[in-house]
C-alpha cells in the first residue's frame, strides 16, 4: 500500500481521481505559481511599478517555462518552500537579467503560494460542482420513479413503519441541495488571491499595494480579500468543513443502499467479487465512499488545527495545510464520482421491498392502527390496547390485523393495513425533491 491511495497505480480504479489528482502535481503547482507571478508583473507595470518590457516578457515566459520540480527538491528542503528556487529558476530561463529582476518583484512566497492554490481550488471546486448537480439530478430521478414505491423505514436499525423509496431518495438528495446553495459562500472565502508581503503590511510596494492586489484579482479572476490573510485561514477551513460534511453526507447514502443490498431490497451493478465465495457480489462502491468519507473526518481534524496559525505567517500550520487540503478535495470528488456509480447502478427488488415492510406479522401497522382507534377513543387507550394486540401477535402468532378485528369486531379498519395509503407525506416530499432536483441541473 503506498503512502496515499490517490497516487497508486494499484488503486487507481477504487480511490483515484485523475481529473481533480492532475490540479495537486508537482507540475500543475508549478504552473500556477508562474501564471501568478505574470499576472502581478503586469498588474505593476500598469501602476508604473515595474517596467511595462519586463512585464510582457514576464507573463509570456510565465505561460510557457517548464521548470523541472526534481530540480527544486534541495532547495525545498532546505528553504521549506518552492518558491525561491522556482523564482531563481525561472529567472535563469528568462536569461535577460535587467528584465528578470522584476520577478517576484515585492511579493513574499505565501503570496504566490496561496493565490495559486486558489487558482487550483476554483477549477477543483468547479468539477466538484458539476459532478455534485449530476448526482443529485440522478437522485431527483429515482425520488421520482419510485414516490410511491412502499418500503421500510427504520429507526435504530429496526423496521419502524411504512415510508417510499422515493422519500428515502429524496432524504439523501436534498441535504446535497442544500449543501450546493452553501458553495457559493465556500467560494467567496477561499477564492481570492493572496498579495500582502513579507509580514502582511505590503510595505515593499509602497502606497500601491492595494491597488496592484486588485488588478491582480481581476486578472486572475479571484476575489480581493481587502487585506491579508497570511494567518487568517478560515476560509481554508469553510472550504474544509464544507468537503467534509459533503463526504459524510454521501457516506450516508452509501451506508443505506450497502444495507439495502443486505437485505436483498436493491442490487448494484458492477458488485465487486470474493476470492474465495463464489456466490457474493460485495458493495464495493458504498464501502469505497464510507472509506472516504472516514478519511475525510481525519484530514479535516488536522486542517482545523491548521487555523491555529501563529503570528503574522506560522510554517507548520501552512505546511499542515499542504499535507491535507489536496487530499480532502481528492477524496471528496472520488465519493462524488463513486455515489453516481452507485446510483445510476442502483435497481431496487420491489418485491423484497414489500417483504421487509410486512413480515407476514402487519405489526409495522402498529402507529397506523394507533391513531385510527385514537378517533374512537382516548389515545393513551388506543396506544395501550394496541400495544398488548403487539404482544398477543409475538407471543401466539397471527396477524395484526387478525387480532385487531377479533378485538374490535365491530370496527371498520378501512386501508390501515394496505401499505401504500399509509406512506404520508413522503411521496409528496419525494415529487417536491425530484422537481427541486430538475432545477439544479448542470449548466453544461
Amino acid at each position: 500500500m503506498p503512502a496515499t491511495p490517490f497516487d497508486s497505480a494499484l488503486n487507481a480504479e477504487l480511490f483515484g481521481d485523475r481529473e481533480l489528482a492532475t490540479l495537486f502535481t508537482d507540475s500543475s503547482c508549478l504552473r500556477a505559481m508562474l501564471v501568478v507571478e505574470g499576472a502581478l508583473a503586469k498588474a505593476q507595470a500598469q501602476l508604473g511599478m515595474i517596467p511595462e518590457e519586463a512585464a510582457t516578457k514576464i507573463h509570456r515566459d510565465g505561460m510557457e517555462v517548464v521548470i523541472d520540480p526534481a530540480l527544486l527538491a534541495k532547495g525545498v528542503g532546505s528553504n521549506g518552500v518552492p518558491v525561491p528556487g522556482m523564482v531563481a529558476e525561472f529567472r535563469r530561463l528568462m536569461a535577460e537579467d535587467d528584465l528578470a529582476q522584476y520577478v517576484h518583484y515585492g511579493a513574499t512566497t505565501q503570496d504566490i503560494m496561496d493565490s495559486a492554490q486558489a487558482l487550483r481550488l476554483r477549477r477543483a471546486l468547479g468539477i466538484i460542482e458539476t459532478r455534485l448537480r449530476r448526482l443529485v439530478v440522478g437522485l431527483g430521478r429515482l425520488a421520482e420513479a419510485h414516490a410511491e414505491t412502499p418500503m421500510a423505514a427504520r429507526t435504530w436499525g429496526l423496521v419502524a413503519t411504512p415510508t417510499s423509496l422515493g422519500a428515502v431518495a429524496a432524504g439523501w438528495g436534498a441535504p446535497l441541495l442544500r449543501h450546493l446553495d452553501g458553495l457559493s459562500a465556500v467560494r467567496d472565502g477561499c477564492l481570492v488571491v493572496s498579495l500582502s508581503g513579507a509580514a502582511g503590511t505590503n510595505a515593499a510596494m509602497g502606497p500601491d499595494g492595494s491597488e496592484v492586489r486588485a488588478l491582480l484579482a481581476q486578472s486572475l479572476g479571484l476575489g480581493d480579500p481587502g487585506g491579508t490573510w497570511h494567518s487568517a485561514r478560515d476560509g481554508v477551513a469553510g472550504l474544509a468543513g464544507w468537503l467534509t460534511t459533503l463526504t459524510g453526507l454521501l457516506a450516508k447514502m452509501a451506508e443505506d443502499m450497502g444495507n439495502m443490498v443486505r437485505t436483498g431490497e436493491a442490487m448494484l451493478a458492477g458488485a465487486g467479487a470474493s476470492s474465495t465465495m463464489p456466490q457474493k457480489r460485495n458493495p464495493v462502491g458504498p464501502s469505497a465512499i464510507a472509506a472516504l468519507a472516514h478519511l475525510a473526518t481525519g484530514l479535516q481534524a488536522s486542517l482545523s488545527g491548521a487555523v491555529v496559525h501563529r503570528d503574522q505567517r506560522d510554517g507548520a500550520a501552512w505546511m499542515t495545510e499542504w499535507l491535507t487540503l489536496p487530499q480532502l478535495v481528492i477524496a471528496s470528488g472520488r465519493a462524488i464520482a463513486l455515489s453516481q456509480a452507485a446510483v445510476d447502478g442502483f435497481t431496487p427488488n420491489t418485491e423484497t421491498l414489500l417483504g421487509v415492510l410486512d413480515d407476514g406479522s402487519g405489526l409495522v401497522y402498529a402507529e397506523a392502527l394507533q391513531f385510527h382507534m385514537a378517533r374512537h377513543m382516548p389515545r393513551p387507550e388506543a396506544q395501550a390496547e394496541v400495544k398488548a394486540l403487539c404482544e398477543l401477535v409475538r407471543a401466539s402468532g397471527g396477524t395484526l390485523e387478525t387480532a385487531a378485528r377479533r378485538h374490535w369486531p365491530d370496527r371498520d379498519f378501512g386501508l390501515v393495513f394496505t401499505p401504500s395509503a399509509q406512506l404520508g407525506d413522503a411521496p409528496i416530499e419525494a415529487m417536491a425533491f425530484a422537481t427541486s432536483a430538475r432545477a439544479h441541473a448542470p449548466k453544461d
